[in-house]
């Protein structure tokens, strides 16, 4: 095709005339296959007439979406051209925010990271040696039963119940020094309610090392109240968990200054927000560890806990319920 004749193409494009939105749209398809045509027909032209006809088929491109622009807008009626002031400034869009529980998660986890922990995850399915026999369960603790965890396929298969089960696969994998913390959301058969729910979610501890003592489990802890409530008094109470010995619940002194402060310490200024406690030796032995060369210590929390505690988050249903208007008040964390 010569470039006189595309030209003469685009000249009658103002010549054109359609009745309907259906015309329009037909002749807006029909520019659309010839401009394919054309570029297709360029690779062939002569290496003289390339830029000319090239410069061709953009006229026409450009003057084929002007011709429809302005048909289409004949076909707006007056009330939809009067409405469309474009000096308005557009709709509000807002961006999400992060869920509450993500947001307490990171900040747990960036403060450990500062003092050399790192990160590991582990399957929320699990099997009941990772979940309870390496662990030191016993096999006639109450937690094997089915009343307490939701059992996928009794006795192999489990929805784990604490994220502990990840430790003994990192243990297994990793030879010490280890310090790593362990995010995630765990499984306990148990009844819903503003308090308790069946699924939430852990932060876990777990640091082993030459030497290690109950005193370096305190200072870390003590780091950590610090670092995230920004309280310096605990205290540790004697306690019993089964992969520890000693094992301990801490409390962080929270104060009463005001009556929330009264209401969530039920009077007393101290707050539960974590158990504790040294590795014991049996859990080395079920992951190789030798337990005369190396001593360790573990702690976990329930991340829908604390960000009760440091939102006044009234229940913990409300973490589940995907309610537009909870959700949006942590907007500002965007």
């Amino acid at each position: 095709m010569k470039n006189e004749t595309l030209l003469e193409i685009t000249k009658n494009l103002d010549d054109f005339k359609a009745d309907s939105l259906q015309s329009l749209e037909q002749f807006r398809i029909e520019n659309k296959k010839k401009l394919k045509e054309w570029s297709v027909a360029l690779r062939s032209v002569e290496a003289g007439e390339k830029a000319a006809f090239g410069q061709a088929i953009n006229e026409f491109k450009k003057k084929a979406q002007t011709r429809y622009n302005e048909l289409k807008k004949s076909f707006q009626s007056p009330t939809q051209a009067s409405s469309e002031d474009y000096t308005r400034p557009g709709y509000p869009y807002t961006t999400g925010s992060l869920h509450p529980i993500a947001i307490v998660r990171d900040r747990i986890c960036d403060i450990f990271l500062r003092i050399g922990f790192n990160i590991s995850e582990g399957p929320e399915i699990e099997d009941d040696y990772h979940n309870f026999t390496a662990l030191n369960f016993p096999p006639d603790h109450p937690a094997r039963d089915m009343q307490d965890t939701f059992f996928v396929s009794q006795p192999e298969h489990l929805l784990r119940t604490h994220t502990s089960s990840a430790q003994i696969r990192y243990m297994e994998k990793k030879s010490p020094p280890i310090r790593t913390v362990t995010p995630g959301r765990v499984f306990r058969n148990e009844a819903i309610s503003d308090r308790s729910h069946c699924m939430f979610h852990q932060v876990e501890g777990l640091c082993i090392d030459k030497q290690l003592s109950f005193g370096d489990l305190k200072k870390t802890i003590l780091y950590f109240t610090e670092a995230l409530f920004g309280k310096s008094k605990i205290r540790l109470r004697a306690s019993y968990f089964p992969f520890t010995e000693p094992s301990a619940e801490v409390d962080v002194y929270w104060g009463l200054e005001s009556e929330v402060d009264r209401k969530i310490t039920k009077g007393t200024g101290w707050l539960e927000i974590m158990g504790c406690g040294m590795v014991d030796p049996n859990v080395f032995d079920s992951v190789g560890i030798d337990p005369l060369k190396y001593t360790g210590f573990a702690f976990g929390m329930g991340i829908e806990r604390i960000a009760m505690l440091l939102y006044g988050v009234p229940d913990i249903r409300l973490y589940f319920q995907n309610d537009y208007r909870f959700l949006n008040s942590f907007s500002f964390y965007r």
